[in-house]
């Protein structure tokens, strides 16, 4: 089975969103890339941290996302 990477989106209070949400990854790489060229459109939808998930498990730290 190959390695699932997925973003964990919070609001300002730390609940989870249902959208926007992130794709799964097979690499880390890839994962923090697609973080990169997206924050700003996740951020002006209401996200306000990144949480990394491998395999379901949190990877610290969380990533601040700034409001736009």
């Amino acid at each position: 089975m190959r390695p699932r990477w997925q973003w964990q989106l919070l609001d300002d209070t730390g609940v989870e969103l249902d959208r926007p949400s992130s794709p799964v990854f097979t690499a880390r790489f890839d994962a923090e890339t697609w973080l990169g060229e997206h924050w700003r459109g996740l951020s002006a939808q209401g996200a306000r941290t990144a949480r990394l998930l491998h395999e379901g498990e949190p990877v610290p730290p969380d990533v601040p996302l700034p409001a736009v």
